[in-house]
C-alpha cells in the first residue's frame, strides 16, 4: 500500500515535471503589454493609424482595432489607456553626443548668455566655489547672439578666475574661449605654431587673444585630465535619463571613444543602459580602428549596442568660420574656412573603412567641404560592398549643382533642423544673399531622391526632438519668426518631419527592417505623446509633452503629471 502511494507521488512528480517542460518550450500566448484607446502612427505604408496595439516579449505583436488587441490580453497583460494620446515609434536622434550631453550638464550652461560680461560674472561665481588651481569648463556660448558679434579675449576672464584656468567651449564645439592662466598652462603664446586644420586667433602683436578654432583646441589636451570610468558613467546615466524624458528611444552618437564604450558595455551588462545605441566610431583615434576594423561591426548587442560606422570630420563650423567654402566668407575677406582632414587622407581612411564593411559618417558643413566629400564618396562607389549608405553629418552649405548627388550617389544626409533656426539669424551674413539659398535645404535634398535623417547635435542645440520636428515644419524660431518661415520653400511636411526621426532614422543606421515603423515583429520602441506633431498647426508642437517612453516594451519614463492632465482622464 505504501509502495503503490510512492509509486502514485513519483508518477504524478513525473507529470508535473514534463508538464512543465512543455509549457516553457510551447510559443508563448497573449500579450505583455497592450495600449488602447489612443491614436498610433505606426509610419508602415501598408498599415494605417491604428486604435491599439499588443506588445510582446520586446516586439509588437499586433496592431489594429480595439477589440482585435484586447483579445489578445490575458490576466497578465499590462495596459495602458491612451486616453487620445498619440502613439509614434519611438524617436530617434540621428546626430548627438551622448556622453558631451552628460558632461555638459556638469559644466557652466552658457547657453543663451548675451555678453562676455555676463559669461565672466559665472565664471566669478564659480571659481569662489573651487580651490585655486581647479579648471573651470563650460560650454554655448555665442557671439552672433551679442551685440558686439565678435570673439572675445582673455582678459575679462583673467579678471573673473585669475587662479583658475578656464576653457569654455563655444557652442558648436569648433572653438574654445580660454583665459591667460590656461593659455600659460598649455604654453601657447605669440612663438606657437598653429597646427594643421587649427587657428589661434591672435592680436596685432601675434599675441593669442584666448580664442582656439578647431584642430587648434587639441593644443591644451596635454593639460587636462583624463575623466574616470565613474566620471563617465555618472555623464552617461544622466545623459540616458534625459534623453528618455525627451521621448528618445535611440541616438546615433557622432564619434565614440573606447573609454566611453568600456563604461556602456558594463551599462548593458547591469540592464541600466536604456536607450539604442548607433555609435560612431572616432576616426581619428588609429589604435581604434585598429581594433574595431579588424573584425565584424557589432549589431545590436544586449539589444541596446550597434557599433559599425566611423566619424570623420572634413571642416569646422559656420558659426565659428571654420566651415571650408568655395568663396569667400562675405563678412571675411580672404578666409575660406578650415579642411581639417586633409582630402588624401580622407579617402584613404574612407576606404579602408568601407572595406572593412563599416559605414563612414563624415562631418562637413560648407560648401567646399561636401564637395570634397562628395566627389571622395563618388571615387569610391566601386567593389564588393554595395550597400555602403555613407552619410555626411549636416550637409550644411551646399552648392546647388551639387545638391543632386546626394540622391544620385546614394549619400544620406544627416541634418539638424534647428541648425537652421538657430543660424537664420547672422547666416545670411556669412555667406551673402545667393550662397544661402543653399543652405539647411532640405526640401530640394528630399525632391532629388536623398535621405534624411535628423537630430539635434546635442549639446550644441537642446535634446528636445519635437523641436527638431517643429524647426523642419516651419522654419521659424520659438517665437514665430520670421513669418512664413526663413526661405520656407525648404520646409518639410508633417510627416517628413516625423520620418527624418523615425523610419528614415532607421534606414540610415541599416535598421529598417526592425526599428522605425510599428508594426508585427518590430522592436516596440514607442513615444506616447499628448498631441499629434504631424497635423495640424506646428505651434502646437511647442506644448506637446511626452507622456511615456517605451523601449524594447518596456517603460523607461513616464510623465505622470501630463497623463492626469489629459482631456480623457478617467482618474485611473
Amino acid at each position: 500500500m505504501i509502495r503503490d502511494f510512492s509509486t502514485g507521488l513519483v508518477t504524478l512528480a513525473l507529470i508535473i515535471f514534463l508538464g512543465a517542460l512543455m509549457l516553457s518550450c510551447s510559443p508563448r500566448s497573449g500579450a505583455d503589454l497592450v495600449l488602447y484607446n489612443g491614436t498610433i502612427l505606426t509610419m508602415d505604408r501598408y498599415l494605417p493609424p491604428a486604435g491599439a496595439m499588443a506588445i510582446v516579449d520586446g516586439k509588437v505583436l499586433a496592431v489594429g482595432r480595439k477589440d482585435e488587441i484586447m483579445s489578445q490580453a490575458t490576466m497578465g497583460t499590462k495596459r495602458i489607456d491612451l486616453k487620445g494620446a498619440i502613439v509614434v515609434p519611438g524617436l530617434t536622434d540621428s546626430h548627438m553626443h551622448l556622453l558631451s550631453f552628460g558632461r555638459s550638464l556638469d559644466q557652466l550652461n552658457l547657453m543663451g548668455t548675451s555678453s562676455p560680461e555676463e559669461i565672466a560674472d559665472l565664471v566669478r561665481a564659480r571659481a569662489k566655489e573651487l580651490p585655486a588651481g581647479s579648471w573651470i569648463p563650460g560650454r554655448g556660448w555665442d557671439q552672433n547672439d551679442w551685440q558686439v558679434q565678435q570673439f572675445p579675449t582673455h582678459d575679462i576672464l583673467d579678471q573673473a578666475a585669475p587662479d583658475h584656468p578656464v576653457m569654455l567651449h563655444r557652442v558648436d564645439g569648433h572653438a574654445a574661449w580660454l583665459n591667460g592662466k590656461a593659455l600659460e598652462l598649455a604654453g601657447i603664446s605669440a612663438s606657437t605654431q598653429e597646427p594643421d586644420g587649427g587657428s589661434i586667433v591672435r592680436a596685432n602683436d601675434g599675441q593669442p587673444t584666448g580664442i582656439l578654432i578647431d584642430n587648434a583646441m587639441e593644443l591644451v589636451s596635454s593639460v587636462l585630465d583624463d575623466p574616470t570610468p565613474k566620471d563617465i558613467r555618472r555623464w552617461l546615466l544622466a545623459a540616458i535619463e534625459q534623453c528618455n524624458r525627451a521621448g528618445l528611444t535611440a541616438v546615433h552618437d557622432a564619434c565614440v571613444d573606447q573609454a566611453t564604450l568600456d563604461v556602456i558595455w558594463q551599462l548593458v551588462k547591469e540592464g541600466k543602459f536604456s536607450i539604442r545605441f548607433y555609435g560612431m566610431l572616432d576616426g581619428s583615434d588609429d589604435a581604434l580602428l585598429d581594433l574595431y576594423l579588424r573584425a565584424d561591426p557589432v549589431v545590436n548587442y544586449g539589444g541596446r549596442i550597434t557599433l559599425r560606422a566611423v566619424k570623420f570630420f572634413a571642416d569646422g563650423a559656420l558659426g565659428s568660420r571654420g566651415a571650408a567654402l568655395l568663396s569667400d566668407y562675405s563678412d571675411d575677406p580672404g578666409n575660406r574656412g578650415l579642411i581639417l582632414t586633409p582630402p588624401d587622407q580622407l579617402r584613404e581612411l574612407i576606404g579602408r573603412t568601407i572595406d572593412a564593411g563599416y559605414q563612414p559618417a563624415v562631418h562637413a558643413i560648407g560648401d567646399r567641404a561636401n564637395r570634397m566629400m562628395l566627389d571622395i564618396y563618388e571615387a569610391l562607389a566601386t567593389g564588393e560592398n554595395t550597400d555602403v549608405r555613407p552619410r555626411i553629418e549636416h550637409a550644411q552649405v551646399l552648392a546647388r549643382k551639387d545638391i543632386a548627388r546626394f540622391g544620385k550617389l546614394g549619400v544620406i544626409a544627416s541634418m539638424q533642423p534647428s541648425h537652421a533656426t538657430s543660424d537664420m539669424y547672422w547666416a545670411e551674413d556669412r555667406l551673402g544673399a545667393r550662397r544661402v539659398k543653399g543652405a539647411y535645404a532640405w526640401r530640394s535634398l528630399l525632391e532629388k531622391g536623398a535621405t534624411i535623417c535628423a537630430g539635434s547635435d546635442c549639446p550644441v542645440e537642446k535634446i528636445d526632438p519635437l523641436l527638431q520636428i517643429y524647426a523642419a515644419r516651419t522654419r521659424q524660431d520659438t517665437l514665430g519668426w520670421p513669418s512664413g518661415g526663413w526661405y520656407r520653400e525648404e520646409r518639410l511636411g508633417g510627416l517628413e518631419a516625423l520620418k527624418a526621426m523615425t523610419t528614415w532614422s532607421a534606414f540610415a543606421a541599416f535598421q529598417e527592417n526592425y526599428r522605425g515603423k510599428l508594426a508585427v515583429g518590430y522592436d516596440a520602441d514607442l513615444t506616447i505623446l499628448d498631441r499629434n506633431p504631424v497635423i495640424g498647426d506646428p505651434d502646437n508642437i511647442l506644448m506637446t509633452r511626452v507622456l511615456t517612453t517605451i523601449v524594447g516594451g518596456e517603460v523607461v519614463y513616464r510623465n505622470r503629471a501630463a497623463w492626469k492632465a489629459l482631456p480623457l482622464d478617467d482618474g485611473s
